[in-house]
């Protein structure tokens, strides 16, 4: 039976920029111990319209509160533009697409996708911006292009949201744990390294060779 780390997020998710770091070196953790890890993608937002001033601000205010938290850097300045859709499909359909053809390079291209929209200000609701990303990440254009507008992808990345809802998981990060079929809930939310490595730790211990 599996033994995996399962990591549910949303590369357009602040809290999951400010996770990143720590989930890489809990990745590397469980690999040490033989246990991969997979990703699934959350859906943290499906809009429509345009951001308002005040939709803005309040995204600004979590930004400032994940930075004070984790460190990680933002443009605070241009990182919200007026007209910004805050549209997390495509970005985590650009992940599905990445995972259906490379599982290791699925991980690469959400941090490139994160960097991208916090560091550089890139709107990562755009295909061809995903395109480029997909690229630097090691993954052919026309070969994720395809596989991004398919519709098993869509329908990948949908049954993706419903797995996490029916779960009950209503916020990113979440980090799981599965053994056998039994999933434990590591952390909902961020939680820094020093916290969650000893927890990780304590379960490879019981499960990593059971």
């Amino acid at each position: 039976m599996s033994t995996r780390l399962i990591y549910v997020m949303d590369p357009m998710c602040s809290w999951c920029w400010g996770f990143a770091p720590v989930v890489q070196s809990l990745v590397a953790q469980a690999q040490e111990q033989g246990v991969g890890a997979d990703l699934v993608v959350g859906g943290l937002r499906q809009e429509r319209t345009a951001m308002d001033q005040a939709g803005r601000e309040r995204t600004a205010s979590y930004w400032r509160a994940v930075h004070e938290a984790s460190g990680q850097p933002f443009n605070f300045d241009g990182g919200l533009p007026e007209g910004l859709v805050y549209d997390t499909e495509p970005a985590c359909r650009a992940l599905v697409a990445a995972r259906s053809l490379d599982a290791k390079l699925a991980w690469t291209l959400a941090g490139l996708i994160q960097h991208a929209f916090y560091v550089e200000s890139r709107n990562v609701t755009l295909p061809p911006e995903l395109v480029d990303l997909a690229e630097a990440a090691g993954i052919p254009r026309i070969e994720f292009s395809d596989r991004f507008d398919s519709q098993p992808v869509r329908d990948t990345t949908a049954a993706d949201f419903n797995w996490a809802r029916n779960l009950g998981i209503a916020g990113f990060p979440t980090l799981l744990a599965e053994h056998n079929g039994q999933l434990a809930l590591l952390t909902n939310g961020f939680q820094p390294l020093d916290v969650l490595s000893p927890l990780l730790a304590r379960w490879l211990d019981h499960n990593a060779h059971a």
